[in-house]
């Protein structure tokens, strides 16, 4: 018989948990009504205007802003974390060039733990030191396979560029230009962090079991791989690209909306007004249209916008301008979402890291609405 308690447990579950609060963090939180996102207390305009994307890794993890030195010692800790080992580069020559990148992403994380003897150690100072190299070797292992199936070999990070400009480098074997370096070190600020969401949770559940780093990692990729969560900016880059020109905009909106289709890149699950990043995302658009001269892919994004606004009154969301900032920077469609994962690592382990900190096993009940009483019938006579 259910107690009373167990009664409450169950009762009224909101579908896909929206409202509920599952956990207390001092990391980041989001102010939907008013469109305000902060970590560790800081409003993220700020960051964008004045931080790195080393100083936020630092606050995530610290919960402070880091002194000079601090910051300085966190680099070169990344520097010193970033070779991937041979036999992992071994298996990225191996797996297929049509493998889907979050598949390879994702099975390199985990692979990394048979290399490293403490990665069932989930005290502070291992769970940092593995958190470091995670958030210094995403971005090699993503930009060693964007080379390797396009028959190049892969490109060495540099220890002296920040992880922005060495991704950039790695993936093209050339320096980008000092304002597009910045503009996707302030990208990488913006996807940091974003409270309890999907991959975040799914990280943290894992983490409360006391598995290791590795795996509640390599559990928040799986999550974001999917397209309603870190998916989001490939199809809407893909359909700015089916779109084709500002003048295809109105019928192709208005007709699918017609039939129901969901728009990528609007509307959120909290946010009620326009979402912060995309403030700044809409501004990287540009600018970058600007940059090369091609302001096509921008000025169709504020075409959909304005109709979007018109007829559904939803807002852009981080994904739908980073969508055309990525794609003027020549970036493959199919590394949009790894690219989220190179920033949101530093959220994951700084929610694991909380998690290890105050641990206890989530555990959550079940709204039960199927049958009961049901007799067992034998086979013979069924």
């Amino acid at each position: 018989m259910d107690t009373a308690k167990d009664t409450a447990a169950k009762s009224a579950a909101p579908a896909g948990l929206e409202g509920v609060v599952a956990a207390q963090s001092s990391i980041g939180d989001v102010d939907g009504i008013n469109g305000i996102l902060i970590y560790q207390g800081i409003n993220i305009h700020d960051l964008a205007r004045h931080s790195t994307f080393e100083e936020v890794v630092f606050l995530l993890w610290h919960g402070r802003l880091p002194k000079r030195a601090e910051l300085e010692e966190l680099k070169r800790s990344l520097a010193a974390a970033q070779q991937i080992n041979e036999e992992l580069l071994d298996m990225l020559r191996r797996i297929p060039r049509e493998a889907d990148p979050m598949d390879v992403l994702r099975t390199a994380v985990s692979a990394l733990a048979f290399y490293d003897k403490d990665a069932h150690n989930t005290s502070r100072e291992a769970s940092v030191r593995i958190a470091t190299k995670l958030t210094a070797q995403f971005p090699v292992i993503v930009a060693a396979f964007d080379r390797l199936r396009n028959g190049k070999e892969p490109v060495a990070p540099k220890p002296e560029l920040n992880i922005a400009t060495n991704f950039l480098y790695m993936l093209r074997g050339e320096m980008p230009g000092e304002r597009e370096a910045r503009i996707f070190d302030v990208a990488l600020i913006l996807h940091a962090d974003h409270e309890l969401n999907a991959s975040t949770f799914t990280g943290r559940v894992i983490a409360a079991t006391l598995a290791d780093m590795y795996a509640a990692v390599t559990g928040a990729i799986s999550a974001l791989s999917g397209p309603l969560h870190g998916g989001a900016n490939t199809a809407v880059m893909k359909m700015l690209l089916e779109i084709g020109s500002v003048e295809n905009v109105e019928k192709y909106i208005t007709e699918a909306l017609a039939q129901k289709k969901k728009i990528m890149g609007f509307g959120h699950r909290v946010y009620r007004t326009e979402d912060p990043r995309a403030t700044w995302l809409r501004q990287f658009s540009r600018e970058m249209g600007e940059s090369k001269g091609d302001l096509r892919w921008y000025e169709i994004s504020r075409k959909i916008e304005e109709v979007m606004m018109r007829e559904k009154g939803l807002y852009p969301n981080v994904d739908f301008y980073s969508a055309s900032t990525y794609y003027m920077m020549g970036i493959p469609l199919d590394l949009f979402t790894p690219i989220f994962a190179i920033s949101r690592i530093s959220g994951w382990t700084g929610h694991i890291l909380e998690q290890y900190a105050n641990n206890r096993l989530i555990r959550p009940r079940a709204e039960y609405v199927g049958p009961r009483n049901v007799p067992y019938v034998p086979i013979d006579e069924r």
